[in-house]
């Protein structure tokens, strides 16, 4: 059983500010902040919604980059009762509109860097007011400076309302890698638990330092290296912008990081990267952790030969699963597995009429425990259709070990059957990455008349490359059985993708409609 000290993270940040004021919170640039200036910037902004008209249980959207600015926001918000609801800032104008309409949102929080996409949404949302990080130049009743709120940091202590552990935390919107993306509601208890069962595996404390690089927005970054180290008080190291990945390196080593996370494509670039002598000898990082997509067993082991010092664990996850589900272990980890359940949260592989399937079949991963959801927003069909009984489907496909390693095989919607026999993309995806003139690969099924239907490949070439159709497929066929060679092979300049790099076959799958 997790035991659970708080009900909001408001609550973590006020006893930090207590036991340990001058303590960094937060390395942002050339800026370090305490607890208690973090609390006192918390504090300041949360009346400042008050007093705009926020109340308890008010979606206020946040399209902001990585910085000081949205882990206050974020914690202001919640003071105060309200939710606050990250937004992929990779979106465009139409897109963020529709989340903030789904939501509800009167007010909107964002970069100046975006304005682009968000200075126009009072005309399409209900949105009344934008309060602006960064600078923007119409400043004015509707057009709010974040820096001019924070001029004056005062005290204010009140508060008229106390999130309870089951009240919504925050409201995650799916990558819509499917269709229009789905807010997934998210309670305190439903992420504190997420940060428990992490904690019982890394042991984490307060000397320990986080690196953040990846899109805050993004459930796997803000619980994992937001709300994680803000809960035990390890310094959090904000880098605004992944390019050039040599500042990340640098942040690294000046700020002595100790945990790293990060997506395949950054390990495998990692691994391939030619670093000065001196970031070995000085790196202080003790995991490396990686998460939101496959990580092929090639990079873990070039990684793992080359980073002698950490351990590269894969996990696995969903946002609606606040996200973490299953992470490998720091003394044990098995390649091409995503490790066991975390503490506090139960695995199940199951057939179609949810049945369990023993050790080493293939069925859909489901899952319960307090990390999952409490439901899609607005949505009680697709709800009652994910959450049974209490078990969250998934979607993927995957097997169980003996030892309660999970293995992912596939997503369940990706499955392709040919001539009744089951073929998964990801298998043939895993050996195309492993030619090193291949960066990325995506298969897809498509109808055929004679075998129902037919595996078809996306390759996106490594910079300069040059790779034939025909190499391919005499490539594949060294590792693959006949059946699963894709029936055609579409070289790209580039795949698309999400923020965290996961390919959007949803996008292909309309591009090869178009064919």
């Amino acid at each position: 059983m997790l035991e659970y000290r708080f009900d909001s993270f408001y609550q973590v940040v006020e006893e930090h500010a207590k036991k340990r004021p001058n303590h960094t919170a937060l390395f942002d640039g050339d800026r370090k902040i305490n607890y208690k200036r973090l609390k006192l910037k918390i504090d300041t902004f949360a009346r400042f919604l008050e007093f705009i008209g926020v109340e308890k249980g008010d979606r206020v959207g946040m399209v902001l980059v990585n910085s000081t600015e949205f882990v206050v926001s974020f914690l202001a918000i919640q003071k105060i009762g309200a939710i606050p609801v990250p937004i992929n800032t990779f979106l465009k104008e139409e897109e963020i509109a529709f989340i903030l309409n789904d939501c509800g949102a009167k007010i909107l929080i964002s970069s100046a860097k975006f304005k682009k996409e968000t200075q126009n949404l009072f005309n399409s949302t209900s949105v009344n007011k934008i309060i602006w990080e960064g600078d923007y130049e119409n400043i004015d009743e509707r057009n709010i400076s974040f820096k001019e709120i924070l001029s004056n940091l005062e005290s204010h202590e009140k508060i008229s309302f106390r999130p309870d552990i089951d009240d919504i935390a925050t409201i995650i919107y799916t990558s819509g890698t499917t269709g229009k993306p789905k807010g997934a509601v998210l309670s305190y208890r439903n992420i504190f638990s997420n940060i428990l069962g992490v904690e019982k595996l890394l042991a984490i404390t307060p000397k320990d330092r986080f690196i953040v690089y990846l899109p805050m927005f993004h459930s796997f970054t803000l619980t994992v290296t937001v709300l994680l180290p803000i809960y035990f008080a390890s310094p959090i190291v904000i880098v605004r912008s992944i390019m050039p990945f040599s500042n990340i390196i640098k942040q690294v080593l000046l700020k002595r990081v100790t945990i790293f996370t990060g997506v395949p494509d950054v390990y495998k670039a990692l691994a391939k990267a030619k670093l000065p002598w001196y970031f070995h000898w000085f790196n202080k990082v003790k995991f490396y952790i990686s998460g939101a997509a496959a990580l092929p067993e090639d990079t873990l082991k070039n990684f793992s030969a080359k980073f002698k010092k950490g351990k590269l664990l894969e996990g696995y996850g969903l946002s609606e699963c606040s996200p973490v589900v299953a992470v490998n272990l720091p003394h044990k980890q098995k390649p091409k597995s995503v490790g066991p359940a975390i503490p506090g949260v139960e695995v199940k592989i199951v057939d179609e009429d949810m049945v369990e399937l023993p050790v080493g079949k293939i069925g859909e991963i489901i899952v319960k425990g307090d990390n999952v959801m409490q439901g899609y927003l607005g949505r009680p069909e697709a709800t009652a259709e994910t959450i049974v009984n209490g078990w969250l489907k998934t979607g993927d496909l995957g097997y169980m070990d003996e030892d309660g390693f999970i293995y992912i095989v596939d997503r369940k919607k990706d499955l392709i059957i040919s001539k009744g026999i089951n073929i998964y993309p990801r298998e043939i995806e895993e050996i195309l990455t492993n030619n090193p003139l291949i960066k990325a690969a995506a298969v897809i099924g498509q109808k055929d008349e004679k075998s129902g239907e037919v595996p078809i490949a996306y390759i996106e070439p490594e910079e300069g490359a040059s790779i034939k159709e025909s190499e391919i497929k005499s490539y594949l066929k060294e590792h693959l059985a006949n059946f699963k060679i894709p029936k055609s092979i579409y070289i790209v300049d580039e795949l698309p993708k999400n923020a965290t790099g996961k390919v959007l076959k949803r996008v292909l799958k309309e591009r090869l409609a178009q064919k």
